[in-house]
């Protein structure tokens, strides 16, 4: 199963990606932006996507919102890990459809738990 991680921080980039490679059967795809991610989601199949909100140019959420318009990734898992910790923030992610909103500093094991929950879990109940 491969997951996009989009990140602009090389070291959280990193951190993010190593935690879901922990996940038995996890690749992980990283992306230094959103347009980078942009590139990668039509070639790639992902089963899930993790993202920041304060990126350069293409923020987390303007992807966000040019994901769930894509057919393709509609119903796939979608996370927010940001500094970002308002209300007023956690409430926009899950208006445009994040399924997870994680703040900076997080707990890796937490991350995973989740990954494992929507990926190995869910993709059970879904009989894949």
């Amino acid at each position: 199963m491969k997951v996009l991680v989009v990140e602009d921080s090389s070291a959280m980039r990193n951190v993010i990606a190593s935690t879901a490679e922990e996940v038995q059967g996890v690749v992980a795809v990283q992306a230094p932006n959103g347009f980078e991610a942009l590139k990668l989601l039509p070639s790639g199949d992902f089963a899930l996507i993790i993202t920041d909100i304060n990126m350069p140019d293409l923020n987390g959420l303007e992807l966000i919102r040019y994901i769930r318009q894509h057919p393709r990734y509609q119903t796939t898992p979608l996370f927010i890990v940001t500094t970002e910790g308002s209300d007023t923030d956690r409430q926009r992610g899950l208006a445009l459809g994040v399924n997870e909103y994680l703040i900076k500093p997080f707990d890796p094991r937490a991350l995973k738990t989740l990954i494992n929950k929507y990926l190995v879990e869910e993709g059970a109940n879904r009989g894949e």
